[in-house]
């Protein structure tokens, strides 16, 4: 009996011991996961196609030489192991989540956040591609502010939600001026006017440097570094972001699945984790 009731603790200390593991073992597995670097990574390249592989079975959307879904593809990187660095010129406090920092700098006026960053990204490539007619985005308010008329002169007057433009400026075209310009949308500008402005896009239709946005105060929004298809017509993305505060805009892992990362599914009207935020009523957007 006593034999009996011992071989009887011993499995029932087994049973406990189970439970107890099963979820420290997950909990590994999440930590494994943000820490590792996935196979699909190449350290030593210094673009996001080159630093990321293509999983097996797929291939790359092609997209025109010059194409701003080619300059995005192509963007510059820093050194692999590269940190994220806040305005303030501090270390952002989780290093955790990316496998990349895209070559832009940060200014130390604190301004470039999320969404800023992104607005950055489109309007440099419209400036070096003699685009610069196409800059222009709309305040929280909804009004329009045009890099063409910025440069004439013409600023803005806000009173609350009231927004007038006169001309009270010299004419000035200059890049530096273009700059002035950029720092004017980001403080007027942002998740939620964008939200409001861009164009909604399925989830079926996306294309590399369409956006992930949930539009508010505080909002968030990414956008897609590059794109991949298999025979099938799947789809998998890479997502890049600025964050807040202001700070290096840098390529992301998805901590969800490691066996594909960095690379994302994406689908409308689900639950999507990016890096240190979670999509969860969001919409994807496209630049004009």
């Amino acid at each position: 009996m006593k034999k009996f009731l011992l071989i009887l603790l011993i499995l029932t200390s087994l049973v406990v011991l189970a439970f107890q593991f099963k979820p420290v073992k997950r909990v590994a597995s999440i930590v494994e996961a943000s820490i590792s670097t996935p196979s699909l990574i190449n350290k030593d390249s210094l673009t996001i196609a080159s630093r990321v592989n293509i999983p097996e079975g797929y291939k790359r959307v092609t997209y025109a030489k010059g194409s701003y879904e080619d300059y995005l593809r192509n963007y510059k990187l820093k050194l692999f192991g590269s940190k994220i660095i806040n305005y303030d010129n501090s270390e952002y406090f989780w290093q955790g989540g990316h496998i990349g920092i895209l070559e832009i700098s940060v200014p130390k006026n604190g301004l470039q956040q999320c969404a800023d960053a992104l607005i950055r990204i489109r309007s440099e490539y419209l400036w070096k591609n003699n685009r610069k007619d196409e800059i222009g985005f709309n305040f929280t308010s909804g009004h329009y502010c045009s890099w063409k008329k910025y440069a004439e002169g013409y600023r803005p007057k806000i009173s609350g939600n009231k927004v007038s433009f006169s001309k009270t400026a010299s004419a000035n075209p200059s890049e530096e001026n273009f700059y002035k310009y950029l720092n004017l949308i980001y403080m007027y500008s942002g998740t939620l006017s964008l939200y409001n402005e861009l164009k909604s896009i399925d989830a079926k239709d996306l294309q590399l440097g369409d956006m992930l946005i949930r539009g508010g105060s505080p909002g968030h929004i990414v956008m897609i570094g590059d794109e991949v298809v298999n025979e099938n017509g799947d789809k998998l993305y890479l997502l890049f972001q600025g964050n807040t505060p202001a700070q290096s805009v840098h390529l992301v892992k998805n901590l969800e699945d490691s066996t594909i990362s960095p690379w994302y599914q994406l689908e409308n009207d689900v639950v999507i984790p990016v890096s240190n935020y979670t999509f969860g009523s969001a919409k994807f957007v496209r630049f004009k």
